[in-house]
């Protein structure tokens, strides 16, 4: 499937924070206030909230 194993070790709290922020922001921000009737709209207004708002207003590091 594609899907990495996290390369943290066991019991480290810091893991998985920067995925778990992002993913409670795009639910609370976009996928909470509204459906789409295909899912080629949502893959749409989820890239469009990522490259559009999320990425040039959120930098996490250094630019």
């Amino acid at each position: 499937m594609g899907v990495r194993p996290s390369m943290g070790t066991v019991g480290d709290a810091y893991d998985n924070a920067m995925a778990e922020s992002f993913f409670a922001t795009l639910e609370c921000e976009l996928v909470d206030r509204r459906s789409w009737p295909t899912k080629t709209e949502a893959r749409l207004a989820l890239f469009t909230y990522i490259e559009g708002w999320y990425n040039p207003r959120r930098r996490h590091g250094p630019a």
